[in-house]
């Protein structure tokens, strides 16, 4: 499988170094030192060496590295590793009916900053804070967060305030597999109580998943959410 896009180099993984932001990719027969675009290790959940992956050109003239892995190739699709991408394919996505749930959102603002919470994006129309989370996993059910995470437990703290306080809150976890079609919300404290504040309070939470279709990722469709 030839993935069709320019944008792309095709590579093979190797390993990852003890820098959890740099990796080893043989491409064309040459190991080439990549970056990873994650904030943990993905080691964590999945065995990379010798899958496939697509790699794109680092455009900063004094990087370390000339590439950056941006998905991996799974089955007959990719698995997108780039975590801070949902917020692109996400902003792009919402005029798209599956969206509708949000209202009004055509003066969509990113990275806006609400009563000291620093958004991912933010809908002025409705007063709307759309919190966008990648979720990692080969598997067809999984949970969010399945590794401990002081950064969401401050996150779903500040949220339940800016519910107390009169904003809507969008909580969108973005399954960067085709292969997920269910997120369990982590019951265990603090997050299950805190889930459940920020759900009695009006938070909405759905979740999507990605997949590369001609060339493009997307987001493909809903999936469930549930409680443990």
């Amino acid at each position: 499988m030839t993935f069709a896009s320019k944008l792309y180099t095709e590579g093979t993984f190797i390993e990852e170094i003890k820098n959890r932001f740099l990796c080893t990719v043989n491409v064309a027969g040459e190991n080439v030192l990549c970056y990873i675009p994650s904030s943990c290790r993905l080691s964590n959940f999945m065995e990379l060496s010798g899958r496939k992956v697509l790699l794109m050109p680092v455009s900063k003239p004094s990087a370390r590295t000339k590439y950056s892995v941006f998905a991996v190739r799974i089955k007959r699709n990719y698995m997108i590793l780039n975590t801070s991408f949902p917020n692109e394919l996400v902003e792009k996505s919402l005029s798209r009916r599956m969206f509708s749930f949000l209202g009004s959102r055509h003066n969509t603002v990113r990275e806006k900053i609400v009563d000291g919470y620093k958004s991912d994006l933010y809908i002025p129309e409705t007063n709307t804070v759309v919190e966008v989370k990648s979720v990692i996993s080969l598997t067809n059910t999984t949970t969010f967060p399945n590794v401990q995470s002081e950064r969401i437990i401050k996150q779903l703290q500040k949220i339940k305030l800016l519910l107390l306080d009169g904003y809507n809150v969008a909580f969108l976890l973005i399954a960067l597999s085709p292969l997920v079609t269910c997120v369990m919300l982590n019951s265990a404290e603090p997050y299950g109580a805190l889930f459940r504040d920020c759900i009695e309070h009006g938070m909405q939470i759905h979740g999507y998943s990605t997949c590369s279709k001609r060339g493009e990722f997307i987001i493909k469709s809903e999936i469930a959410i549930k409680t443990e």
